[in-house]
């Protein structure tokens, strides 16, 4: 797959199959859009296009509202998109001036000036242009104008909810890293470097590396344990991951730490991803250090006990 930062970088197609969003946490949903995407420009003979946008669009229309954080970062949703057979990913700089082309203008200059659109395939809800009025009307109404063929994907429900990026996150937020992977179609995950902490961990037997996490935009889940895979260039272990201020020390900052499993190496500076796989419980503070041992033991057990389940 070919990445674009930039529009002005993208050389026109003679027969491109676009689709366009911002495709956050790359979903079930988003999967059959992506699928179909790949499907049809196989079928035409053309090749397939992604429109995405960074920084997502809300952060720059509401700039008073902050707090909206991603499923993926950029370099996880590239990822994800070349697995699925995507042939070109053009990333735009959402910036306010983007934001207020009208829908002909959007449809004309982007999509078919620039890229050479075909066909394009759009979700149900799929919204574009100045204050977000272009929809599947205007897409209709210039078609036979600018040449292009129209395919509509219908929105994708599991257990009879339907998927979306938001449900996704509010899942996180709570913990339910399951939930979250039900609807995604994967676990989700977060990468980091690993850097010093202050080692509490190893005096009282349960050693843990601490993550950094470049991307402030990425979603952190709720504080608590969880049970995780953690991979390190190609080899893989299984642990457990703390999230929390440590309020038994009277932390004062939120860290990201994980106790490997079967491990003792010094790994500072390296990056690893950290897959999180199951919820074990919520954050708390102990009376001290040899009662945060005691239940770091039971965690122990009870995420050896989730991972052998798996089996």
């Amino acid at each position: 797959m070919k990445i674009y930062q930039h529009l002005s970088e993208f050389k026109k197609l003679a027969n491109a199959v676009v689709t366009i969003g911002t495709f956050d946490g790359v979903h079930y949903g988003h999967q059959k859009i992506v699928k179909r995407l790949c499907e049809l420009a196989k079928e035409t003979g053309g090749e397939s296009v992604i429109l995405t946008f960074f920084p997502h669009p809300r952060l720059i229309l509401d700039p008073e509202n902050q707090n909206l954080k991603m499923i993926n970062t950029v370099k996880q949703k590239a990822e994800i998109l070349a697995s699925l057979g995507v042939d070109h990913l053009i990333i735009i700089p959402f910036t306010r001036d983007f934001s207020n082309l009208s829908a002909k203008e959007y449809i004309r200059r982007i999509l078919i000036d620039t890229i050479g659109m075909k066909y394009i395939i759009v979700g149900y809800d799929h919204r574009f242009g100045k204050d977000r009025k272009g929809g599947m009307p205007e897409l209709e109404l210039y078609a036979r104008e600018f040449d292009y063929k129209i395919e509509l994907i219908k929105e994708q429900d599991i257990n009879d909810v339907a998927v979306s990026s938001t449900k996704i996150r509010q899942a996180l937020l709570k913990g339910d890293v399951a939930l979250a992977a039900e609807y995604l179609g994967y676990p989700f995950s977060i990468e980091g470097r690993v850097v010093k902490g202050d080692k509490i961990g190893r005096t009282i037997g349960y050693p843990t590396a601490n993550i950094f996490v470049e991307e402030t935009y990425k979603l952190i889940p709720s504080d608590g344990i969880y049970a995780v895979k953690v991979d390190m260039g190609d080899e893989s272990y299984r642990g457990m991951a703390y999230i929390g201020q440590r309020p038994t020390i009277n932390g004062m900052t939120r860290n990201i730490e994980v106790n490997i499993f079967d491990f003792n190496k010094e790994i500072y500076g390296q990056t690893i991803v950290m897959t999180f796989l199951q919820f074990l419980r919520h954050d708390v503070k102990f009376t001290g250090l040899e009662a945060l041992k005691e239940q770091l033991h039971e965690d122990k057990q009870n995420t050896l006990a989730y991972f052998k389940q798996l089996k």
